[in-house]
């Protein structure tokens, strides 16, 4: 809304938050009423970035190769599934860790965020991408659509995170709502360099464990930013100013 503003765009955003609702929003149903409400699209996140998806007319490629939808476009009575995550993690990567080895990194949940984070490590030429996720059938789901070898599901998370050059975590753990750590202590060394997606807070109990340790480090923030620009651009066609945004984002932290 700040940027909108600084456009001279009338821009209005709401919040639909699912953890204060009496019940589980019906997807459909949330569609349905913005859409007749004359809003040009809607944010998606955890935990419903895979769960919206059959209920859209198209998905763009990035959405398709990631399997997760962040962005639905509202155009001509259709509905278009996009995913700025993708995105979003890259340029966050690019610009907070570009120098750090990634031949094998350790990625902590396989949902709609940990496919966005997988195929931008592939794209920023990470070699391996070991998947570990609760639920294995998730871990295996996102290494086939890696394909040709580049991602392995983990069996033995200790075994990975040894052989891993960073670790990335793309789970809810860690979340004001879900305190903690999406991993045993003893497992992150000093050599490591450590990325969490999750903002809330900025300073997650895994970025501080990491800090600690004296490994590299790359907060959610930056994820939240360009994800978020890159958003904003398809909701209004304008470019917008990533360094207004930040300075926004960081002033209501």
């Amino acid at each position: 809304m700040a940027e909108g503003a600084a456009q001279g765009v009338p821009f209005e955003y709401r919040l639909i938050d699912a953890d204060t609702a009496a019940t589980t929003p019906d997807i459909p149903e949330v569609l349905s009423r913005l859409e007749d409400a004359g809003f040009d699209g809607i944010n998606v996140t955890f935990p419903f970035k895979q769960a919206v998806m059959p209920y859209l007319s198209s998905l763009s490629d990035g959405a398709q190769s990631v399997g997760a939808v962040n962005t639905v476009l509202f155009r001509d009575g259709a509905r278009r599934g996009d995913n700025t995550d993708l995105w979003g993690f890259r340029e966050s990567m690019r610009r907070g860790l570009p120098s750090v080895r990634r031949d094998t990194v350790l990625l902590l949940g396989a949902g709609g965020a940990g496919g966005a984070v997988a195929q931008a490590l592939i794209d920023e030429g990470a070699g391996r991408v070991l998947v570990q996720d609760t639920d294995r059938a998730k871990a295996e789901n996102l290494v086939e659509r890696l394909g040709a070898g580049r991602g392995v599901v983990v069996t033995d998370l200790a075994a990975a995170a040894a052989s891993a050059d960073g670790v990335v975590n793309a789970t809810p753990v860690g979340m004001d709502k879900l305190p903690g750590l999406p991993l045993p202590e003893a497992l992150i060394e000093r050599r490591h360099w450590i990325a969490d997606i999750v903002y809330f807070p900025l300073e997650t109990a895994l970025l501080a464990l990491a800090r600690r340790r004296g490994c590299a480090v790359l907060p959610g923030s930056g994820m939240a930013l360009y994800q978020a620009v890159r958003a904003f651009e398809l909701f209004t066609g304008r470019r917008p100013d990533p360094e207004r945004m930040w300075s926004a984002f960081t002033a209501v932290g």
